[in-house]
């Protein structure tokens, strides 16, 4: 019997992990081939990923920036301004983080943190409020005449959800630091807020430089959805980049290796650890079903690769996936090296760590 299909918080259907995660890789390989094409043609593009906190934006990034080259995309998330930076043009720090030929850059939050959280909070004044809602637009038409490629998304997440999201958090040590006094206004202020966005839209959204609004009650949809309206609207090819031939290693002549005694090793914790088994199965064997996704992704990929102009309804069609049943977690304990044993954590620790690595994953 099939198992129910998941629900977040406020009921929106949750997209299937299988599926995600398969559609997720073949649309980080296009990321990558579209970033070849955005090095190669010395292209610069800037997205903005705005949103209410815990609307998904940060998971998102990651998940768009997993696979690009490092040293030509990078994600700008400024804190708040210094004292001297206050005095300065409101744009000007975030002129410095703009793109060089070549680079992609996404903003964790964006020049709009002034149309947003200052403007509930009145951590500016109603001048400089209304003189961001002037300048704005004709700052990205500066921008854009520039010949900068500026994409900008709204992430849309209920009530319901965000406070599920953010009692969530409260409650795992690993996200806990996501959370913050001010985080806690969105809650209290969620209607001043409302009115702040489309006071926002209204005077922003225009036609050269235009909001698009993901839907992000479910992570995985908004992830997927915001990845392949991207690719949708850059008009990148692929530019078949040579092969890089692998050369022969060299017969050694005349070099001797230090003896190892002469260098200093970390030790070896991984082989202290216990085997972990899923289904009676050691999990070490064979290949994981993320790893299968992949496999079909990269496939699939290949033989039908998202084209510039090309929109997310060329993707592929939905896989009807049943939803996992739960599998106890099994652990059979590994010899561990000698010289390694008193390096090793206790069994009681492991077997707790194994256990919350059973828990299903956060959607950050």
């Amino acid at each position: 019997m099939p198992a129910m299909a998941k629900r977040t918080a406020n009921g929106t259907l949750k997209l299937d992990t299988a599926t995600y995660e398969k559609e997720l890789f073949r649309l980080q390989a296009e990321l990558v081939t579209m970033q070849q094409w955005v090095i190669g043609t010395g292209s610069r593009l800037v997205v903005l990923f705005e949103g209410r906190d815990a609307a998904g934006k940060g998971s998102a990034i990651k998940r768009m920036t997993e696979y690009l080259n490092p040293r030509h995309a990078r994600v700008a998330a400024l804190p708040a301004p210094t004292e001297r930076q206050k005095t300065q043009w409101y744009f000007q720090r975030y002129v410095e983080h703009l793109p060089a030929a070549g680079e992609i850059v996404l903003f964790d939050r964006s020049w709009y943190n002034r149309a947003g959280v200052e403007r509930v909070m009145g951590f500016c004044s109603d001048v400089e409020y209304a003189r961001f809602l002037r300048q704005a637009p004709s700052f990205e038409r500066m921008l854009i005449d520039d010949g900068i490629m500026l994409r900008k998304y709204w992430f849309s997440v209920s009530d319901v959800e965000q406070e599920a999201r953010f009692r969530s958090r409260a409650q795992d040590p690993m996200r806990r630091w996501k959370l913050s006094p001010m985080d806690m206004q969105s809650i209290t202020r969620w209607e001043d807020y409302s009115r702040a966005k489309d006071t926002m839209m209204q005077f922003t959204d225009i036609s050269d430089s235009p909001w698009y609004t993901v839907e992000s009650d479910d992570k995985k949809t908004s992830r997927i959805n915001v990845i392949a309206h991207l690719l949708s609207t850059v008009p990148y090819e692929d530019l078949h980049p040579k092969t890089v031939e692998i050369p022969s290693r060299p017969v050694a002549v005349g070099y001797h290796r230090p003896p190892r005694e002469s260098n200093r090793y970390v030790p070896d914790h991984a082989h202290t650890l216990p085997i972990v088994t899923v289904g009676g199965k050691n999990s070490g064997k064979g290949s994981s079903k993320k790893d299968e996704g992949k496999k079909d992704g990269a496939k699939q990929h290949k033989d039908h690769g998202h084209r510039a102009g090309h929109g997310p309804d060329n993707g592929p069609a939905s896989v009807a996936v049943t939803a996992d049943a739960a599998e106890a977690v099994v652990e059979t304990p590994m010899v561990a090296p000698a010289s390694a044993a008193s390096e090793a954590p206790s069994a009681p620790e492991v077997t707790a760590a194994a256990e919350a690595a059973a828990v299903e994953p956060a959607e950050d």
